[in-house]
């Protein structure tokens, strides 16, 4: 199920548009779920995700993000969801959000500021809910759509990696770059920091 949607710009890494707040179910654990999305949206636009798409694992859900024309769109589904439709959505999402006037994303200053695109993302969201579908099946059974030839990481591993390389990307990060740019981030030793403090879910 898609649970959970971020649009956001790379150039400062701010987000600006999400799921409509009253389509989410529990709102403690889609608070938790959201900060995660930001931290992925703030690491890719400070370069440390290079990957134009990726799926990030996450407890017994997947983020999947998507690029285009300078921003992200970040949705997080259960595991079981299908990857190809999850990235059928946030396609679909792209498409919508590029007839958007370039000059309106730019100019909001206010995270989640661009709330009209809210109803979008929960009208787009409502088609891909139901994988049994016949619109959904036949994407499912396409050999066209998106490629899934896609990176996928353990977000915990991502943390885990930042924790105990954290001050070796200090000494050297040139060299730690040239192996994975995915570490080195101080944004993901704060998150590691945080999950600590919060405990399981």
């Amino acid at each position: 199920m898609v649970k959970l949607t971020l649009v956001g710009r790379l150039s400062d890494g701010m987000p600006v548009s999400q799921t409509p707040t009253y389509l989410t179910e529990d709102n403690e654990v889609s608070s938790f779920y959201r900060q995660k999305g930001e931290l992925v949206l703030k690491e890719i636009a400070a370069g440390a995700l290079t990957n134009s798409k990726m799926t990030i694992l996450i407890d017994h859900h997947c983020f999947h993000y998507l690029i285009g024309n300078e921003v992200c769109y970040i949705t997080l589904c259960e595991s079981w969801y299908p990857r190809k439709l999850a990235f059928y959505y946030l396609r679909d999402l792209r498409k919508e959000f590029e007839k958007v006037d370039i000059k309106v994303v730019e100019s909001f200053t206010k995270p989640y500021a661009f709330t009209r695109f809210d109803y979008v993302i929960g009208n787009i969201r409502k088609q891909y809910l139901d994988t049994r579908t016949q619109a959904n099946l036949f994407k499912l059974n396409s050999n066209h759509g998106p490629d899934l030839d896609i990176v996928t990481e353990e977000f915990s591993k991502l943390i885990g990696n930042c924790k105990t390389s954290g001050s070796e990307a200090r000494a050297s990060p040139v060299i730690l770059q040239q192996e994975s740019t995915l570490w080195s981030s101080k944004l993901l030793e704060e998150a590691n920091g945080n999950t600590e403090k919060d405990g399981e879910l």
